[in-house]
This record gives structure tokens, C-alpha cells and sequence, in this order.
């Protein structure tokens, strides 16, 4: 059975770290509706220029077999190998203001270890709170703001921020265990689940990695550049409105989700648990987001080469 600390490798010229910085966990575990965890991930390695702490050894934690590692192949020989991360790390956001940053994959051994050794790390550090992300497949419209399912022990933001409140069984990820341990001990943690219209569940959804970004910064206080992600939500979603547009199904299915949702919304009450399947929110009436994802597979490929410009020039 592995001990915590030897899970992970301290980087020897790491920066130093000061006490009672925000915590922020982004793992990618089984869901990731709309890439909005990977995608926000590969957003703040860019942008925040995140400096290791501790790396954590992938020969313990991982099953190759399962998420293989990537090889560049030139013509007849390999060029570079790309292991899996999963790393600690102090990054800065734009206006130079530090947080701490666990991410990379989802551990897909000892869970228990791995927590212990992140509780351990909020105890040196005195971190002052963590907040964590994750998002699912939901039967909603890409046309309404991406709403949040909110868990933890910070009742303020439930209370302002918190959709949908059902009760449940939900299959476990680390980072569940880890806000159960944290709350466990009385430590502020928050997370964010975002509802994700489920028929671009399976897509890079820009709109999804903006929702995630906007949960850290209101939890956090740290402030992110979205603009080019804002540039990349834009030029999504015109080719997603083109393919409604075109598609009486899938009208009639858009228009279908925004009733219900407004409804929902409307009459939902803030203290209840409430459900997005009351009041005729049934998956089942809809097209399966396989379907969908499909068509709209089918729809970007048979578009003519140079659209895209063509409309940007427009």
C-alpha cells in the first residue's frame, strides 16, 4: 500500500510558496461533458504560467493500458513522447495574484494515498480554500447560460449560484473524495458540477471551459484572460446555429429545451431540491446525445472548405 509521500517527487528549484493561497483542482476523471475540465486545464498552462511543486509519479497512479500515453511518429522514427501529468504547481492569474493548482488526470490508484497527500499539502501551505470543477450531460439548451449544481460547505455561493439540487447516488471521482475529506475536517471547499446541453457533451465546448473559468474566479477572487476562449465560443456556436437552423429536429428539439428550462427556472424554488426532470424535463422525449453529436459530426464534415473565412470575412 503507498504512503503519500511516495506518490510524487518535490521539484528541487521550485519557486517558494506563501501561506493561505486558494487552492484549485481540475482532474480529469470519467465525465468531462463539453472538455470543460481539460479544456480549462489547457487554458491555464497557457496563461498562468504555472510552476511545479511536486509531480506526481505516473507509474503509481496510473493505468497505461487504459489512457495510453501519446508518441509523435515522423515518417520512420518517433520524435517525442507526451506522458500524462498530474502536478501541483503555483501559478499567478492577470493581475499577478498567486493560487495554488492541482491538475492533470484522475488517479486511478490509490485514492486514499493521493488525498492524504493533497490534505497534506493544504496543511503545509495553510491553503484558504479550495475549489474544484467537474460537469455532466444534462438535458438543457445551449441557448441558456450553463447552470451549476454547487457541493461543499460554503453555503453562500450554494445559495447564489446552486441550480440544481437533487438527491442522489452518483458514481464516485477523486475529486468527490477529496471534498468529502476536506468538508470531513471542516476545511472551506467548494464544488462546481456544470450542467452541459447533452448533445454537445461530446464535443471541445468552448462555452463549458468559460463556465468553469468564471466558478474559479468567483470562488477564488483570482481574475483569468477568457478573450481567447470568448473568440473560440463565438465561431462555435455560429456553426452549431447553422446546423439548427437547418435541421427541423433539432429546431424543434432547441425549442423544446428552452421551454422547459424556462419553466423549471421560473418555478423552481431556491430552498428545494429540485430536479431538471420535474415538470416533463424527460431525457427520454429528446434525441440521444449519440445522435446528435453524430449529426452534427455529419453536418461539419460535408461543410465546403473555407466557409468558416468566407464568414469571418463577412
Amino acid at each position: 500500500m503507498p504512503v503519500p509521500g511516495e506518490l510524487y517527487e518535490r521539484v528541487s528549484n521550485a519557486p517558494a510558496v506563501p501561506q493561505g493561497l486558494p487552492l484549485v483542482i481540475l482532474i480529469t476523471g470519467f465525465t468531462d461533458a463539453g472538455n470543460a475540465v481539460s479544456g480549462l486545464i489547457e487554458h491555464l498552462r497557457d496563461v498562468t504560467d504555472p510552476q511545479p511543486i511536486a509531480i506526481y509519479d505516473n507509474d503509481v497512479l496510473l493505468d497505461y493500458r487504459a489512457r495510453r500515453p501519446v508518441f509523435v511518429f515522423e515518417q520512420d522514427h518517433l520524435t517525442e513522447y507526451r506522458p500524462a501529468r498530474l502536478e501541483l504547481s503555483i501559478a499567478h492569474d492577470t493581475l499577478g495574484q498567486q493560487f495554488l493548482l492541482l491538475s492533470g488526470y484522475e488517479p486511478d490508484f490509490a485514492w486514499n494515498a493521493f488525498t492524504q497527500s493533497v490534505m497534506d499539502f493544504v496543511d503545509e501551505f495553510a491553503v484558504s480554500g479550495i475549489t474544484w470543477v467537474h460537469s455532466i450531460a444534462m438535458p438543457v439548451p445551449h441557448t441558456r447560460p450553463i447552470s451549476t449544481t454547487v457541493s461543499g460547505n460554503r453555503k453562500e455561493i450554494t445559495a447564489s449560484l446552486s441550480v440544481w439540487r437533487p438527491r442522489t447516488q452518483v458514481p464516485g471521482t477523486a475529486g468527490h473524495l477529496l471534498e468529502y475529506r476536506f468538508a470531513e475536517r471542516g476545511d472551506r471547499v467548494v464544488g462546481f458540477v456544470l450542467l452541459v446541453p447533452h448533445y454537445l457533451a461530446e464535443t471541445e465546448y468552448p462555452e463549458a471551459v468559460i463556465a468553469a473559468a468564471d466558478r474559479v474566479m468567483g470562488s477564488t477572487g483570482i481574475v483569468l484572460a477568457l478573450d481567447d476562449l470568448r473568440e473560440s465560443r463565438e465561431e462555435y456556436l455560429v456553426k452549431v446555429n447553422d446546423q439548427v437552423a437547418n435541421n427541423d429536429e433539432l429546431r424543434q428539439m432547441i425549442h423544446t429545451l428552452e421551454n422547459r428550462y424556462d419553466s423549471y427556472m421560473a418555478g423552481r424554488d431556491p430552498e428545494d431540491g429540485d430536479r431538471f426532470d420535474d415538470g416533463g424535463f424527460d431525457e427520454r422525449d429528446l434525441p440521444s446525445a449519440d445522435e446528435l453529436a453524430a449529426e452534427l459530426e455529419r453536418y461539419l464534415a460535408t461543410r465546403p472548405p473555407g466557409d468558416d473565412d468566407k464568414r469571418s470575412r463577412s
